[in-house]
């Protein structure tokens, strides 16, 4: 059975590939996976040299130098050895792709002499990997053929690092692709499009997809026509050969409705661990402490996030959940995100600063932040719009024309500026002076907790600070629910978590956290958060939550304090 590929039916030049800087910190290029993570790949799919593998089409997406396809060509060769058929015969068992020429030549040369070392030709071995191995887009290329395995190591490269042309050709294909979407999603969805009805998908790749908004999409698809078999965590593991922050995970997928669902997290993913996986997956104890795992018998719906956590966590977070109203439920508490300038060093400026002053605005970034107050930096930012919305005429503000005017080339060279050419000079986003006078709660984007900072109305927040405001609470109630391990728990459950156990405290996350109605808090309830909130004494807010929330009490779960 032949595999026709047609490659590139659409050509964009070298440049739209200029991808550049990594999602993972590192530059675009070859990040391999250590072999003994490859085999456990491999094996989690099925792809065994004592199986037929001759039966089975095999594809790898995105081949690089081969890390996944030498050790699969090497089991079916292995199959093949012990079999009567003819090296014709794996013509279609093996199809590879990437983009760039030299991994492609390095990946067929490698895999001509391991065939070779079969003792067949040269020019037997080159004929048979040539129809395997082929440099072009996977994004772009016709494959009507299915596939029995799907395995690899997807690229992880930021969607707005493609030139727009071909950014919009993904996307017109690819649904997944979502929002600020990196591009393995894209990989994840057009895979799982090939897939054969009986064929399996085991990928290892970043994991933010399953928490974060832009990964909607694709667990709304999986959710509708995906098996989820085994899922494991490799978050605190290094399982490449280089260190790169990725955040990894390994998921095997095949066509289906999902029912049980084997969940590990691995500590350092070494070989006597991934052996854990195996013994667990048939039916033996596992004793290593170093692997957690559980067996889900529900999954999540829909484009739910994946919170994996234990058993007990996850029915905790669903018993709040039933129980209680997403902070922005009421329609008059709202989570908002500080202001993005597009160039802080130009926009955020000392208050003396010779412009005219109504232009500027007090601010309050994350490193005013100390223990519950708020230093004050002096730092204002430049407010570049009018009380109506539009951005101002420096007509009127002679001083502001000038100091714009000596950055100007800078200034211009951002992308907000490109895009509105009469009010190049503009801030990323709108600024509205009211906001200053308002309280609001002031929560920093990373920590490793809730810190949660009470600003009774006298700065402007920076893009590094999330905040909170609200007609129906009093914000230092509000503030101390929200800096209490309730409101932890529910941030930690949906949360990405990064390297040394810090979160990410964003919007998206932080629209998570239920809330009690504020009517419903016991007579003396308020008023004793609210003074433990001035005080900082978090223990006493962790008590008088668990009072608020009517629990006796909370899984316990890691994460790193510092709130004191």
């Amino acid at each position: 059975m032949s595999t026709q590929i047609e490659l590139l039916p659409i050509r964009f030049p070298k440049e739209a590939y200029q991808f550049g800087q990594r999602s993972d910190g590192e530059i675009h290029g070859v990040v391999l996976t250590k072999p003994h993570i490859v085999e456990l790949i491999l094996d989690l799919a099925g792809y065994k040299a004592d199986n037929d593998l001759m039966s089975l089409r095999l594809l790898e997406p995105s081949c690089g130098h081969g890390a996944f396809l030498v050790p699969a060509v090497k089991r079916l060769l292995q199959a093949f050895r012990h079999s009567d058929g003819k090296l014709s015969d794996l013509k279609s068992a093996v199809t590879a792709f990437d983009i760039d020429p030299e991994h492609v030549a390095k990946t067929k040369q490698t895999l001509i002499d391991l065939v070779g070392s079969c003792g067949y030709s040269a020019k037997e071995s080159a004929a048979l990997v040539n129809g395997w191995v082929f440099e072009g887009d996977f994004l772009l290329a016709d494959l009507p053929a299915h596939f029995d395995v799907v395995v690899g190591n997807p690229p992880y490269i930021r969607i707005e690092q493609i030139s727009p042309q071909l950014q919009a050709e993904y996307r017109r294909r690819y649904s997944s692709l979502f929002d600020r979407a990196d591009l393995y999603v894209a990989f994840i969805e057009k895979s799982l499009s090939l897939l054969a009805p009986e064929g399996t998908l085991s990928f290892i790749c970043a994991d933010r997809w399953i928490l974060n908004r832009y990964g909607a999409p694709l667990r709304e698809k999986l959710s509708n026509g995906f098996r989820v078999q085994t899922y494991i965590d490799l978050h605190t593991a290094s399982p490449f050969d280089s260190e790169v922050i990725a955040y990894p995970s390994i998921f095997v997928i095949s066509p289906g409705q999902t029912e049980n669902v084997n969940v590990f997290s691995l500590k350092t993913a070494a070989p006597k661990e991934c052996e854990a996986v195996h013994r667990a997956l048939s039916g033996r104890p596992v004793s290593d402490d170093a692997v957690a795992f559980a067996a889900y018998d529900k999954w999540f719906v829909g484009d739910e996030p994946w919170t994996l956590s234990s058993p007990e966590q996850l029915a905790a977070l669903r018993d709040l959940e039933s129980r209680f109203q997403p902070i922005e439920a009421d329609g008059n508490t709202q989570v908002r995100i500080g202001v993005a300038t597009g160039c802080d060093k130009l926009y955020i400026v000392d208050n003396d600063l010779p412009v005219e002053k109504n232009r500027l605005l007090p601010l309050v970034m994350r490193a005013d932040l100390d223990q519950g107050k708020i230093r004050d930096s002096g730092k204002c930012v430049i407010n570049t719009f009018e009380q109506s919305g539009g951005v101002v005429d420096l007509a009127k503000y002679p001083k502001l024309r000038k100091y714009f005017d000596e950055h100007a080339d800078e200034i211009r060279r951002r992308h907000v500026a490109k895009k509105n050419e009469s009010g190049w000079f503009r801030t990323i986003d709108r600024v509205y002076p009211e906001l200053v006078d308002e309280p609001k709660l002031l929560i920093p984007d990373i920590a490793g907790s809730n810190e949660v900072t009470f600003d009774s109305g006298k700065y402007f927040p920076h893009h590094n600070l999330y905040f909170v405001i609200s007609k129906n609470w009093d914000l230092e109630v509000l503030g101390g629910l929200l800096s209490s391990r309730v409101a932890l728990f529910f941030v930690w459950s949906y949360a990405v978590k990064m390297r040394g156990g810090y979160l990410r405290f964003q919007a998206q996350y932080l629209r998570r956290i239920r809330v009690p109605r504020p009517g419903d808090l016991s007579k003396d309830l308020p008023s004793k958060i609210k003074t433990a909130f001035r005080k900082r004494d978090f223990k006493a807010l962790d008590r008088l939550a668990l009072q608020a929330y009517r629990l006796k009490t909370l899984p316990d779960f890691d994460f790193v304090d510092t709130r004191a």
